[in-house]
């Protein structure tokens, strides 16, 4: 700003002084004003200051632009050529300069590649014709006159040829692009990294380096998402700093992605486990305003991947996922059922419908399903707690693929299989005989992390409980529970809603400490919030006396009075929950089972009522309340 008042001051003054200066003289000098006129006419030197990297006006006019070459006869025919030895023969008749040479070799090897490729014999003869040397050659000497693009896809050609790395013509094309790897636009750059990644020689690795540099230096030239797609799904090459801007752009560039573009970018961001909600949400978005003709089935069923990997929710997109898939499920492969089955069990999302597609496609296909297809489709069933409606004959499909796999499956398989049998209710005694053996155990503790043993664990108390709460007197479950009922769980993690809950029991008891307990850990592995036992009156009565076969100890030594119950207070958080519904997952259904056939009531305490407590005498209130209500409902039965 300062420059140009000073430029503009200087013009003024310039023309002013000395028609003001005659004015002035003119009054005692009758020559000055023979010289008005002269002077009035006269030319001004004006001192401009130079900016010539801010001030376009500063550029010479006449300044001669290169401009396009002509179009010559090998351009042409090079441009009509449909075959390989149409190029040879138009570059013998009419030899060109480097960069046409190099247009010619793209197109030759794009011609070559596209038919058989590089490694028949064919091809060899085509590499040892001297038209094609004299092209190579051509470009060798000539290659500071090749442009950038086409520098670029020569390169890319030579790297399609798997040219020998000592080839002097590669070397030459490699070491012009790393000269000229700053004058590259970001779109050359990108197509750099995308072609070259996977290449290991030492050449080409520099390369990429150096594009992956210049990248990370001016990502705010991307302006189109093809680009932004490309980029994200070479991913694991880039640094953080750079994928943080890279997904920033993408969010900007989100409207323009194609149905393929939103599949590439999130299934790099999956495999990296980058979960960057804004973008998530707008790649979302945008996928539910694709037609349904962009949504191919691997389309599908890699975004339902994706979000099952991130543990992204978004109930609009699952819906249209399911309504397009739910026509196409008789078309599906066994390891497309199960890998979209368990990637909507990571969600915690159940589509009715979708998955009775999915156990009729068994139930007809169910000897093209290999054993951990199978395995998958029953844990992913036991997650959400789901049975199909045709459950007699999708069960003896699957006891009839039991009977034959399940004895080899590895340790931990084998009792994340029988559990999931034990969520379901389809356990046989016969199938837990061997996981009461020794040496079972023993892989287990020498095979696994500590947390995975100890989960492990868990879940062989819950196949014990199973065993003697649905299967009470028989031989074979006497004899695996012989071997499984040996461990006491460690104390799980207290959620706010869990410690909320014990407190306000504290206030329900009134002090009387000899009439609650809290955090009541049972012979069948699950944990009690609170427990308490009530007379025929609904009043509370000292339980510390009183036997109680659920405990690790038994209790005391009084057996329970009669016409007394004993009250289960159980905490259901938002985790325990299918997503977007106020029905159990599978686990705490079979929880919800054990306990109720142990003989205690349950107490329910869900999340979504306890929330809209803002005080403890609502609490203490609604915990009579629902005491009553448990008191009364086991009456009626």
């Amino acid at each position: 700003m300062a420059s140009r008042l000073l430029v503009r001051c200087t013009r003024f003054l310039s023309r002013a002084s000395p028609l003001a200066t005659v004015a002035a003289s003119n009054r005692t000098n009758p020559i000055a004003a023979t010289t008005l006129s002269e002077l009035q006419w006269a030319p001004t030197w004006v001192w401009v200051p130079e900016r010539p990297l801010c001030d376009a006006r500063n550029v010479a006019r006449d300044e001669n632009v290169p401009a396009m070459p002509r179009r010559t006869q090998l351009d042409k025919l090079v441009e009509k050529a449909d075959t390989p030895e149409d190029i040879l023969w138009a570059w013998k008749e009419h030899r060109g300069n480097g960069n046409q040479a190099a247009i010619a070799m793209v197109k030759l090897s794009r011609m070559v590649q596209g038919t058989q490729g590089w490694i028949t014999t064919k091809d060899a003869d085509i590499l040892m014709d001297p038209r094609l040397q004299d092209i190579m050659d051509t470009i060798n000497g000539q290659v500071s006159a090749v442009w950038n693009s086409t520098l670029v896809s020569v390169l890319r050609s030579f790297w399609a040829m798997n040219l020998p790395p000592s080839t002097s013509v590669l070397n030459s094309v490699q070491t012009e692009v790393l000269w000229r790897v700053r004058r590259l636009s970001y779109r050359q750059l990108a197509l750099l990294v995308d072609w070259g990644w996977e290449r290991t020689g030492s050449s080409e690795v520099a390369i990429v380096n150096a594009a992956l540099k210049q990248l990370e230096l001016r990502w705010t030239e991307i302006s189109d998402a093809r680009t932004v797609s490309a980029l994200i799904s070479k991913g694991e090459h880039m640094s953080s700093s750079l994928m943080d801007r890279l997904e920033d752009k993408a969010l900007e560039l989100a409207e323009g992605f194609s149905a393929q573009e939103i599949r590439r970018v999130c299934l790099s961001m999956a495999s990296r486990g980058r979960r960057c909600v804004p973008l998530l949400r707008a790649l979302s978005y945008h996928l539910l305003q694709k037609p349904s003709s962009d949504l191919t089935t691997p389309l599908l069923l890699d975004m339902a991947y994706v979000y099952g990997k991130l543990n992204f929710n978004h109930s609009q997109v699952f819906q249209r996922m399911a309504a397009e898939l739910l026509p196409r499920v008789p078309e599906l492969s066994p390891i497309d059922v199960t890998r979209c089955a368990k990637s909507l069990g990571f969600l915690k999302w159940l589509h009715l419908p979708l998955f009775e597609a999915f156990a009729e496609h068994y139930t007809a296909n169910s000897q093209k399903y290999v054993t951990p297809q199978v395995c998958n489709l029953l844990m992913t069933f036991a997650r959400l707690g789901f049975q199909p409606s045709k459950g007699e004959q999708f069960y003896s499909k699957v006891h009839s693929a039991l009977e034959c796999f399940l004895p080899g499956l590895e340790p931990f398989l084998l009792v994340d299989v029988i559990w999931s049998l034990c969520v379901l209710q389809q356990v046989k005694p016969q199938y837990c005989q061997s996981l009461a053996r020794p040496e079972h155990r023993a892989s287990l503790s020498a095979s696994g992390s500590p947390n995975r043993v100890e989960n492990c664990r868990l879940k062989l108390l819950h196949i014990a409980a199973t065993l003697h709460l649905d299967h009470p007197g028989s031989t074979e479950a006497d004899a695996a529970l012989s071997g499984l009922v040996n461990f006491i769980p460690a104390s799980p993690t207290v959620s706010p809603l869990q410690r909320g809950l014990r407190e306000s029991l504290q206030g329900l008891v009134m002090g009387r400490t000899k009439a609650l307990r809290t955090a009541v850990d049972t012979v069948y592995g699950w944990t009690l919030d609170g427990e308490v036992v009530v007379d025929s009156e609904n009043q509370l009565v000292d339980l510390l006396m009183l036997s109680c076969p659920h405990l690790p100890g038994g209790g005391g030594e009084q057996a329970l009075p009669a016409g007394t119950r004993r009250l289960a207070f159980v905490a259901w958080d938002f985790p325990n929950f299918g997503l977007r519904s106020k029905e159990l997952l599978g686990r705490f259904v079979m929880m919800k089972r054990h306990l109720q056939l142990a003989n205690l009531i349950l107490v329910e305490v869900p999340y979504y009522e306890w929330l809209g407590l803002k005080t403890e005498r609502q609490r203490v209130a609604y915990l009579k309340d629902k005491m009553g209500k448990a008191v009364a409902e086991d009456m009626a039965k």
